[in-house]
Order: C-alpha cells, then sequence, then structure tokens
C-alpha cells in the first residue's frame, strides 16, 4: 500500500506534501496565535492544512519504511524524520484548540486561549525546524554524494 505507484516510490512523491504544507500550517498557527482576529477568519484553513500535513507526514513516514526496504535505510535521515508526524500532530492539537476557543471569546482571549496560542507558537517552530531537518537529511542522502561527484556544467543544458 504504501510503496508505489504509478512505478514510482510513493515516498518521494507524498514529501512534497509534507514540505510544503506543514510549514505553511506553522506559519498560519504563529499568524493566528499573534492576532486573535486572524484565528476567527483564518483559522478553519489553518488547521485543515495542519490536519492534512500531518496524515501526510504519517503517510510519508511508512512509505519511507517501505522504499527503505527496496533502497537501504538512511539512517541520519530516518532517525529525524520518524519524529515529524509526532511534532506535526501536535501542533495541529494545538493550532486547533486555540481556532475552536478563539471562536467563543468576545472580549479577549481567556487565560486557557493565551496559553494554547503560546504553545501553538512553540510547537510550530518545532514542527518547521523538524520537517527542514528532515527534508534536509532526506536530500542529503538521496543527493549529497551524486552532487559532491559531479560539477556544474558537466551536462550541456538544451
Amino acid at each position: 500500500m504504501f510503496d508505489t505507484i504509478g512505478g514510482l516510490p510513493i515516498h518521494a512523491l507524498v514529501v512534497h506534501a509534507v514540505i510544503v504544507l506543514l510549514p505553511l500550517a506553522c506559519l498560519g498557527g504563529i499568524a493566528i496565535a499573534a492576532k486573535p482576529s486572524w484565528s476567527r477568519t483564518y483559522g478553519l484553513l489553518v488547521v485543515a492544512c495542519a490536519f492534512v500535513a500531518t496524515g501526510a507526514a504519517l503517510f510519508a513516514k511508512e512509505s519511507g519504511e517501505k522504499l527503505a526496504s527496496r533502497v537501504g535505510y538512511p539512517a541520519d535521515h530516518a532517525d529525524i524524520a520518524k519524529w515529524t508526524p509526532v511534532f506535526a500532530g501536535l501542533f495541529f492539537l494545538a493550532v486547533a484548540a486555540l481556532w475552536w476557543w478563539d471562536r467563543t471569546q468576545v472580549d479577549g482571549r481567556a487565560t486557557l486561549t493565551k496559553v494554547a496560542a503560546v504553545a501553538t507558537v512553540v510547537l510550530a517552530l518545532i514542527a518547521l525546524g523538524w520537517v527542514i531537518a528532515a527534508g534536509h537529511s532526506g536530500a542529503t542522502a538521496v543527493w549529497g554524494k551524486t552532487i559532491q561527484n559531479t560539477t556544474p556544467g558537466t551536462f550541456p543544458v538544451p
């Protein structure tokens, strides 16, 4: 199920959803944490983006394990990337709680909602850093040796 689609490894396709959607959700989460009126206007969109990014991160983890059974185990990447779905999921829960509580408040944020806003920012920064580290380690595992052993201009560009 998590192996290939159309003859290509699913992992190589699904990671792009994670590296686009999770940073977007994190930036959106920071924005709605900073400005409560944006939470009411854009919060559902941020929550939906975080939800899809979390699902994509889980799918990327599972498909990465299938790919590793074919091409070998990239230890550095696997050690980092296995935590991406965890941090994405925690961020999703925080931003969903923030959005939910923001919808019910009229005159500023209650203490619990302020705590959720701080947790959202902290978890957004952690998830953002983690997805960058996971993406970099994955790109290094795939492309590192190729780039080190080639020079620009080796192949003519049509």
